[in-house]
C-alpha cells in the first residue's frame, strides 16, 4: 500500500507541475495577445489607410511590417516572455523570426490576393492571425527561450 501511495503522490506532483506550467503558459499567451493585438490593430488601421490612399498592398506591408516588429520587440522581450538573455542575441533571433513571419505574410498576400483574387483586406487580416501564431512559437522556443526550452 505504501508503494501505491508513493506513486499517487508522485502523480500529484507531476499533475501539479503540469497545471502550473499550463497556467504560466496561458498567462504568457494572454500577454502575447495584449501586445500583439495593440500593435497589430494600429498597424492594420495604418495599412488600410495607406492602401486606400495610394500604396499597393505588398509595398504597404513591406513598410509597415518592420515598424510593427520594432515596436513589439520591447513589449514581448520584457512583458510577454521576461527575457533575461543578452539583448544582441535576442535581437538577432528576433530578426530571423520576423523575416520568417514577413515571408509568410507576403506569400499569403501574393498567392491569395494577387493570384487567386481574394480581397487584400481580408487576406491581410488572415495573415496577421497566421503570422501571430507562427511568431509566438518562434519567440517562445527560439528568440526568448529560457535555457530549458531552447531549440
Amino acid at each position: 500500500m505504501a508503494k501505491l501511495t508513493g506513486k499517487a503522490c508522485w502523480r500529484c506532483r507531476v499533475n501539479s507541475m503540469t497545471m502550473s506550467n499550463l497556467i504560466a503558459t496561458m498567462g504568457q499567451v494572454v500577454r502575447y495577445g495584449v501586445v500583439g493585438v495593440l500593435n497589430n490593430l494600429l498597424g492594420y488601421l495604418i495599412y488600410l489607410f495607406v492602401t486606400w490612399l495610394w500604396l499597393e498592398p505588398i509595398v504597404a506591408v513591406s513598410l509597415m511590417y518592420p515598424i510593427g516588429a520594432v515596436t513589439a520587440y520591447f513589449g514581448h522581450a520584457k512583458y510577454t516572455f521576461g527575457y533575461l538573455g543578452r539583448t544582441s542575441q535576442g535581437i538577432f533571433r528576433y530578426i530571423i523570426a520576423h523575416l520568417t513571419g514577413f515571408g509568410v505574410n507576403v506569400a499569403l498576400l501574393f498567392v491569395l490576393s494577387d493570384l487567386l483574387g481574394y480581397p487584400h483586406q481580408l487576406v491581410q487580416a488572415v495573415a496577421i492571425v497566421t503570422v501571430a501564431g507562427i511568431l509566438y512559437l518562434l519567440f517562445r522556443y527560439f528568440v526568448f527561450a529560457h535555457p530549458s526550452q531552447s531549440l
